[in-house]
């Protein structure tokens, strides 16, 4: 997760000015955004709204943390269950979390921020519990190898029909979706095999529910993908809002929102409408949602993103700046 720059990158772009009122301010509720205020969560990572309970959204920190998945209500920003990972052994770095069909919750302790440092990854699978209560859950593990050797990652996404699970490196200058296999095998290496460029420094991505839609977020922007049967078509950028570290994004479980969330204590969970064709059950066009700008809240937001343009050039560049400066020395 490359802390110290991205933290530095951060500071610089939430500190350059003063934005507009959001809805990560605090005053609003449920999907228009939350605080999450649990002091054990100060690493969140990653972000999936809840299949069976309206208006909750699992999260996890990254590391130091243990087996733990937390579900966190967005109407009051509270931790309302604690659930602990049994079956598995120590995770190690883990960046991100996904629903996939049948309710199974999947876990991808897939981070390396050495870059090929781990021969291989895991992921956990474990079905979402139907009553929220602090409890211990058995879970699955599955080793996960990638076709042209190690790799860091930040984003697993669990298609909501096929159940197929997709893993995106983490690449400055872009990266892949990997593809899994048809179903994950908890006998042998689970191999990963790339199957399309993304073209962006991904810090997590989502499905929407429909399926039809690929999300991916970075820290300093996002993209949005026609899922088309696997070979994605790009449709236009995603407004995403200018955070401290940008680690995580979700669908509302009903499409229509798109819900950005950040490390650090207290961190905020903010929302933008999702691209037209989020919620359709046809193949979204390729024509009107990217010229409008990928979002409806594109022409709303029009003031705050041309002063964020110039807030994210001026954090950028003293990002890469000082990453320069440290491969100097």
């Amino acid at each position: 997760m490359r802390r110290p720059f991205a933290l530095l990158a951060g500071v610089l772009l939430a500190g350059a000015c003063a934005l507009p009122a959001s809805a990560a301010d605090g005053d609003s509720t449920g999907d228009q955004g939350f605080t999450i205020k649990d002091p054990r969560i100060t690493e969140s990572s990653g972000l999936a709204a809840s299949h069976l309970h309206p208006g909750i959204y699992w999260t996890h920190n990254d590391s130091d943390d243990g087996p733990y998945i937390y579900a966190v209500d967005s109407a009051t920003g509270k931790t309302v269950a604690t659930v602990t990972l049994r079956g598995i052994g120590s995770p190690r770095d883990v960046e991100a979390i996904s629903i996939g069909p049948d309710n199974q919750i999947y876990v991808g302790d897939i981070g390396d921020n050495l870059d090929g440092k781990w021969p291989y990854v895991w992921i956990y699978r474990l079905p979402e519990p139907k009553v929220l209560k602090d409890q211990t859950v058995r879970a699955t593990q599955y080793v996960v190898k990638y076709s042209d050797g190690a790799r860091n990652a930040e984003s697993l996404v669990v298609h909501p029909k096929t159940g197929r699970v997709y893993i995106i490196d983490k690449k400055e200058d872009g990266g892949h979706l990997y593809e899994g296999p048809a179903t994950l095998s908890t006998s042998g290496a689970n191999i990963f095999k790339p199957v399309a460029a993304i073209d962006l420094w991904a810090t997590d991505a989502a499905f929407s529910p429909s399926g039809r839609q690929l999300a991916v977020r970075g820290y300093f922007g996002g993209l949005y993908y026609d899922w088309n049967g696997g070979k994605i078509k790009k449709e236009g950028r995603l407004d995403v809002p200018l955070q401290g570290q940008g680690e995580s994004v979700s669908y509302s479980v009903d499409g229509t929102k798109l819900m950005y969330g950040s490390e650090g204590a207290d961190s905020s969970v903010e929302a933008q409408d999702a691209p037209a064709g989020a919620t359709s059950k046809e193949p979204s066009s390729s024509g009107s949602s990217a010229s409008a700008g990928g979002s409806g809240s594109s022409a709303g937001n029009s003031g705050s993103i041309k002063v964020g343009a110039v807030i994210v050039a001026v954090g950028a560049a003293a990002f890469f700046g000082l990453r320069r400066l440290r491969r100097r020395g």
